[in-house]
């Protein structure tokens, strides 16, 4: 038959049991494409169509037109694929290029680890100032040759397929808004496609927030782990890491090894590896996180959030230690989310960030206390909030003190309407709402 007959079978055959695996339609894209997908497409027509644009669609692309399906219901009539599916031909080909028949069959410019000065420098014609529309549409165009775009992830973002070159038949993940194209893994797009299918049925792709599919490396623990291990390359052995952490579960004699791996890691991994141990056994990462506090707060106090809020008490301690040498604003916020999930009082951490030199986080910590159920405990706080020098720090005092009726407040209020006789930064709208909520507008304040 073809090269690829046992994978379009087996693909067939998953393609059916992902539509019963997914009946719900949870999986991005599903509610769209329905898993339906049409009859298969003669060759002449598939011919006629490398004839009209004057290029050879790789092979893996044309065995499953040819012999699974092509077009269906979703967005421009797609097939069932990931995100909204796959385009039936010609209705993607001007998604890049607005004259297809010329730059589908140029050679291909970008390609898997492309590093930031090439994309920028090839981008670089698209940021002039002076350029016609035309100039502009050809120099966009000129970035995408030889990609002919198969489905859409919604917004400005799509899949193409390389057409030529060394990586023909590889898709790339590209955001048409000019930000460095993303290569996929998988050697063609048929790889691709099962994968997608593989984790569908796996209930990977099911989970509450998963991330975007085709993104990270895909394959079980084991492989990701023995490629982790044979890779001499940094990116490799990171993206190893990342297709692991985007795993919904694994088994706890996984997480033992996800241990071993943590404790025997190079510095430059061992973050990485840590990040994936909270995730999957919070248990046997929290002495290292409670070590690793002492190098780098930030990701410990993320790592909590993300993976194990609801031990954010077992923190506590920590975050006293800490809270006030904090200097950098996303460590702080974080450590708020954190006191937010334990029961009890915490203004007496946070009170004394609304001094600190750094305006976002006395911002945060405003908005922190606004929070709290007895605010007006902590009115001499809030008014000097009111009264900070930075409009950002003004506003959040000011949305932190909903629903507080205190007539103290009224000549603070005055002071500040006094201050801003134009609104800025959405400062005077928000005055309004509080003394809307005592009975008052700024016009009856001022007299």
């Amino acid at each position: 038959m073809h090269q690829f007959k046992e994978q379009i079978e087996r693909i067939s055959t998953k393609l059916k049991a992902a539509k019963q695996k997914d009946q719900q339609l949870k999986v991005f894209g599903a509610s769209y494409h329905k898993y339906i997908i049409h009859a298969p497409l003669e060759e002449a027509e598939l011919s006629g169509f490398e004839k009209e644009y004057n290029i050879s669609l790789p092979g893996s692309f044309r065995a499953f037109l040819l012999h699974v399906g092509h077009g269906g219901v979703s967005q421009a009539g797609s097939a069932a694929g990931p995100y909204y599916g796959i385009y039936p031909l010609k209705k993607g080909a001007n998604d890049l290029a607005s004259n297809p028949e010329k730059y589908l069959s140029e050679p291909v410019k970008i390609y898997p680890g492309i590093s930031d000065d090439e994309w920028n420098n090839l981008i670089k014609e698209t940021e002039r100032e002076d350029l016609s529309d035309e100039a502009y549409d050809a120099a966009i165009q000129n970035i995408y040759t030889g990609i002919l775009p198969i489905g859409s992830q919604g917004c400005a973002y799509i899949h193409g397929l390389v057409l030529n070159g060394e990586h023909a038949g590889k898709v790339v993940n590209i955001d048409i808004d000019r930000q460095k194209p993303k290569f996929t893994f998988e050697n063609n797009f048929l790889d691709w496609y099962e994968r997608w299918l593989d984790e569908i049925i796996s209930g990977d792709l099911l989970a509450d927030g998963v991330s975007w599919f085709g993104y990270t490396i895909g394959g079980s623990v084991t492989f990701l782990l023995e490629k982790y291990h044979a890779a001499s390359d940094k990116t490799t052995r990171l993206n190893c890491i990342s297709g692991i952490l985007n795993k919904q579960s694994i088994e706890p004699a996984v997480a033992a090894i996800l241990e071993r791996e943590y404790r025997g890691a190079e510095e430059e991994y061992k973050l990485h590896w840590l990040q994936a141990l909270t995730k999957f056994s919070y248990p046997l990462a929290k002495p290292y996180l409670v070590a690793y506090s002492d190098i780098d707060l930030l990701s410990v106090v993320q790592f909590i959030w993300w993976y194990a809020k609801d031990k954010s008490m077992e923190w506590r301690e920590i975050i006293e230690k800490n809270i006030g040498s904090i200097r950098n604003e996303e460590t702080f916020r974080f450590c708020t989310y954190l006191l937010g999930e334990m029961k009890g009082d915490h203004a007496h951490l946070i009170i004394p960030m609304t001094a600190n030199s750094n305006e976002d986080i006395r911002k945060t910590a405003f908005y922190t206390l606004g929070k709290l159920k007895k605010k007006t405990a902590y009115l001499d706080v809030f008014i000097n909030g009111l009264n900070d020098p930075s409009n950002d720090v003004v506003h959040a005092a000011l949305q932190a003190l909903s629903g507080v009726k205190d007539k103290r407040l009224l000549p603070e209020y005055k002071k500040i309407a006094e201050r801003f006789p134009t609104e800025q930064d959405y400062i005077l709208s928000n005055l309004g709402h509080r003394l809307a909520e005592m009975g008052l507008t700024i016009e009856k304040l001022k007299k």
